[in-house]
């Protein structure tokens, strides 16, 4: 059985939550082993206003910046850093954009996401898909308590469930949404699931109170009823990413293939959100064979020193599955860059960054698949040069 402290598994990759059984965990590993080649590999860009909040998020250094953060890392996802982007990375106040590490893992599984956008104040030049008009815009500030209006997420929802549902592979879904820390807090707190002190976010020490202090703003403002549904509460405090998401992973549920969630603090929102729909006596079977977590080891690691509890993320993940009554499986990549020759990945040591664009599910499936903790801090320290030459070439 794993506690709530990780065990390491033979690839080097991590793996805890409550409830599970090392036979389970090692069939579902070898699935992902053997499926990696026949993966459906999505990337979910979204805007929402909370992310102008000034201190709310370093995922760029300005409010301003923070409008392209999302194009950018997924430029440099797609094309990779040699090549400048287009829109260009905006500064951060240490380390470097996670989308570097996910390039240098999905190369090297060979893999490359299908990109759905939502809410971007600026429509991508690469090839994406949109489930709405694009110029609707980004979500409302959550403190608002009016972020979306309820006929956007459903229509997001929709169209994400429709994408899963006809799905004949494995999942993957990651996300760039800056900000998307606080609406996961947002909606984890309103499904009721005690979440404060435990939420992480891309700031070295992430803005506990101020994320406190908007959350309980917008749910004051919003009026809830006592146990709304999913899509009131995304309505009243979310942003577009997380419609999409929950649509996707139930349509994917619905056809029966195997996913994996990349990401942290969202993504725990997002199966919460689903499980918030579905009816108690189906839960267990819902997520318990074949939905996993998969994170980074720095997120894992971070204890915030609001909660006085090593291992934040995963008291977090556990107070979802206690919530909803459930085991959750999460998996985090082993890999380090503490040996890196490279000052921005030694920042992820830390606690900059962290995790975002899929960092952490693309590491650890690179891990299953054989990529060496030396292989990988070579690779991700070459790609740094190549991106700092890139931005040398073009003044950003």
């Amino acid at each position: 059985m794993i506690g709530e402290n990780y065990v390491l598994l033979r690839s080097g990759v991590l793996a805890f939550g409550k409830g599970m059984q090392k036979q389970n965990i090692d069939e579902r590993v070898q699935r992902w082993h053997e499926n990696i080649t026949n993966t459906a590999f999505f990337l979910i860009l979204a805007g929402s206003e909370t992310a102008e909040i000034e201190g709310i998020s370093s995922a760029g250094s300005t409010p301003v910046a923070r409008r392209y953060t999302a194009v950018a890392d997924a430029e440099l996802l797609l094309r990779g850093p040699k090549y400048p982007t287009r829109c260009p990375l905006p500064p951060l106040p240490a380390g470097v954009s996670p989308a570097l590490i996910s390039y240098v893992a999905s190369s090297f599984l060979k893999i490359k996401p299908t990109v759905i956008s939502a809410g971007l104040l600026q429509s991508p030049a690469f090839p994406h898909i949109c489930l709405e008009s694009a110029e609707t815009g980004p979500a409302r500030c959550l403190s608002s308590g009016k972020a979306m209006d309820i006929s956007r997420v459903k229509l997001l929802f929709d169209g994400g469930f429709k994408i899963g549902k006809k799905l004949r592979k494995s999942l993957l879904i990651t996300e760039c949404v800056p900000g998307g820390t606080t609406t996961a807090f947002a909606v984890l707190s309103g499904l009721g699931i005690h979440v404060n002190g435990l939420i992480s976010g891309s700031h070295r020490n992430p803005p506990s109170e101020l994320k406190l202090k908007l959350v309980n703003q917008g749910l004051k403002a919003a009026k809830l009823e006592k146990s709304p549904s999913s899509f009131d509460l995304m309505a009243a405090v979310g942003d577009p990413f997380q419609p999409i998401a929950v649509g996707l992973l139930m349509g994917a549920r619905e056809s029966g293939q195997d996913i994996l969630l990349g990401g942290g603090c969202q993504m725990l929102a997002v199966l919460a959100l689903a499980l918030n729909e579905i009816k108690p006596e189906a839960r267990s079977e819902f997520v318990e064979k074949k939905i996993l977590i998969g994170t980074t080891s720095w997120l894992v690691d971070e204890s915030l020193s609001s909660s006085k509890k090593r291992n934040s993320f995963i008291h977090l993940m556990n107070h979802v599955a206690k919530h909803f009554k459930v085991n959750i499986l999460g998996l985090a990549s082993g890999y380090r860059f503490k040996d890196s020759n490279q000052k921005v990945l030694r920042d992820y040591e830390i606690g900059y960054v962290k995790e975002g664009v899929g960092a952490g599910a693309l590491s650890l499936l690179a891990q299953i698949k054989g990529l060496t903790q030396k292989e990988m801090v070579e690779k991700c320290g070459r790609e740094v040069v190549n991106l700092f030459k890139s931005k040398d070439e073009k003044t950003i």
